[in-house]
């Protein structure tokens, strides 16, 4: 479970209060500049909040524990090394943590069609083959939290069919997942909830009935 309590960060987010429960697909939107990239990169520590609390699974984000054990994510551009190959920036990714398993990493890939392209450079990737190999980057290691910004944005219809499918599979298997993302069809095809945000707040949160 994923807990935000009266998050401040600058005058960007305000007081943001919300929990986010494991087994659910939660969809945030909201225009540029709403605050969802921001409130994600203060999740994960790659932003130091001005006041409040964020707790994961018992852990305490705090300046000594700054980042979540346990935790996958892909935000704005995925980062990678341009001039090694795609599955060489996932294994060294993964060396970081000592934790890959290669058969479901392969997996991945021909899911998301980028098997045959796993040994280019990364340099020569689309946007929407980058996207892919940053989705397969935030869950290739069973990570519990499960934070993607704009995932949806520049795949093909197919990789994203196939992207909600695998999506869906992690959500049975109790991983807490935020999406953000503006594509109607995460909405539609995937959400369990809907949060929306304007201006740093939260001014709208909707769990969704299935038929």
């Amino acid at each position: 479970m994923l807990e935000i309590k009266d998050l401040c960060f600058k005058d960007v987010l305000k007081n943001i209060n919300i929990t986010f429960n494991p087994g659910m697909i939660n969809v945030i939107v909201g225009a540029n500049g709403s605050g969802k990239t921001v409130l994600f990169k203060n999740i994960l520590g790659l932003l130091t909040k001005t006041s409040g609390e964020i707790i994961f699974d018992g852990q305490i984000k705090s300046k000594k524990n700054p980042y979540f054990k346990g935790a996958g994510a892909l935000i704005e551009e995925p980062d990678f090394n341009n001039w090694n190959s795609g599955m060489d920036n996932l294994k060294y990714l993964a060396s970081i943590n000592g934790k890959i398993n290669i058969e479901y990493v392969n997996e991945l890939l021909k899911r998301l069609n980028l098997y045959d392209d796993k040994d280019k450079m990364v340099r020569k990737y689309s946007l929407g083959m980058k996207k892919k190999l940053g989705i397969i980057q935030a869950i290739m290691e069973d990570q519990n939290l499960i934070i993607l910004d704009e995932p949806s944005n520049g795949l093909d219809k197919e990789s994203i069919i196939e992207f909600h499918k695998i999506i869906l599979e992690l959500k049975e298997k109790n991983k807490t997942i935020l999406i953000a993302s503006h594509i109607d069809s995460d909405i539609k095809d995937i959400a369990d909830r809907v949060i929306k945000m304007d201006n740093g707040e939260i001014v709208s949160d909707e769990v969704l009935t299935h038929a």
